[in-house]
């Protein structure tokens, strides 16, 4: 019985909450989109992102030292 019931004291906590907060603030919150992180970090953390930076070719670094542009190697 004390599941039931800490069910009944969270939802009313949420519906007084959501009660005494300004009807400008309810709809700003619903208008501004949500950052949604992509399905395959969801799904398999940070595995996808390593094997991308390892598969996508290195960029040319333009920082020059001694005067001559150099390029990163590839690997």
């Amino acid at each position: 019985m004390a599941k039931s019931d800490d069910l009944i004291k969270y939802t009313t906590v949420q519906v007084v909450r959501y009660l005494n907060t300004p009807k400008d603030e309810r709809k700003k919150a619903k208008a501004e989109p949500k950052a949604r992180e992509p399905w395959s970090t969801k799904w398999f953390g940070m595995i996808p992102a390593a094997i991308m930076m390892m598969i996508r070719p290195k960029r040319v670094d333009l920082t020059s030292t001694n005067g001559v542009n150099r390029e990163v190697s590839e690997r």
